[in-house]
């Protein structure tokens, strides 16, 4: 996790830098300065406001423990037993098995599980699925991914203040309509490389945290076969939401056919999570 969190603050690093370094290629000192502005205010909403933007995506609503007294009763207990506070619960009347977890800190945190989910899997399966996403929350790695990805983002915005600076402090002229085009593919390129290194190495973390929090492995392999065969007979459209958060939940939304892998696969995990079931004890 350790290892995970130094990665993460590198990469946002590196990506701050390459904000700062595409303004002042673009406007010289004045694009220096909006590119600086622009990172603060992206960092700033994702920090404030990424819980309520997954939320929105997922038409998520809170729930307590009168509505949903199993999922509630979960959700409290692991919590309990991890010694940490409990978040939020919110429930998607999304058909598709999927769950994330969101918040800048476990004390602000909330745990989203859709109605295909609950419907889908058994009270044990259920419980890993909730370990996995708490330890998420515990660990951090939320907020880190939804400033990455908010930072990133910003990038594609450049490509537009490209055509509307006529020079730079230097008189130099723009960079054109090339420059434009290379602009635009930035941001996109720089959130799905943050993604994909991000991703692989949380998932698997949390994975491992989910299975010695409940001390059943073989709950959540069986949950993540579940969820990945729903995933793939109900995937979500990719609209601009939806792939906000995609990144953030325990198995891609997008199904078979998302042409951008953000999750290992699941085949791996499940293979990992048995590997720990067959430990002796």
């Amino acid at each position: 996790m350790r290892h995970n969190g130094v990665r993460t603050a590198v990469l946002l690093g590196v990506l701050s830098g390459l904000m700062l370094a595409v303004g002042a290629w673009i406007g010289g000192g004045t694009g220096v300065r909006i590119a600086l502005l622009i990172a603060l205010g992206a960092a700033g909403v994702a920090f404030f406001c990424s819980d309520r933007i997954a939320l929105a995506a997922l038409r998520a609503r809170p729930v307590g423990e009168v509505e949903q007294p199993e999922l509630y009763g979960i959700v409290r207990e692991l919590s309990y037993d991890a010694r940490r506070p409990m978040p939020r619960l919110y429930l998607s009347p999304t058909s598709q098995p999927n769950a994330f977890a969101t918040g800048r800190n476990p004390r602000d945190a909330a745990i989203c599980v859709t109605r295909g989910l609950i419907t889908l899997l058994d009270e044990r399966e259920l419980r890993g699925v909730i370990a996995h996403e708490l330890s998420h929350v515990y660990n951090r790695d939320i907020l880190l991914s939804s400033i990455a990805g908010a930072l990133a983002t910003m990038i594609t915005y450049f490509g537009y203040i490209g055509v509307l600076f006529g020079s730079t402090d230097d008189g130099d002229e723009p960079p054109g309509l090339l420059g434009t085009l290379i602009l635009l593919t930035l941001g996109p390129v720089a959130a799905t490389m943050i993604r994909l290194a991000i991703a692989r190495s949380r998932e698997f973390a949390a994975d491992e945290a989910a299975a010695r929090l409940t001390g059943d492995p073989g709950s959540l392999a069986s949950a993540l076969r579940k969820i990945d065969a729903g995933t793939r007979h109900l995937p979500l459209p990719r609209n601009a939401q939806i792939i906000s958060a995609g990144h953030m939940m325990i198995a891609s939304p997008f199904g078979a056919g998302s042409c951008v892998a953000t999750h290992p696969p699941t085949t791996e995990r499940v293979a990992r999570l048995e590997r720990m079931a067959g430990r002796p004890a």
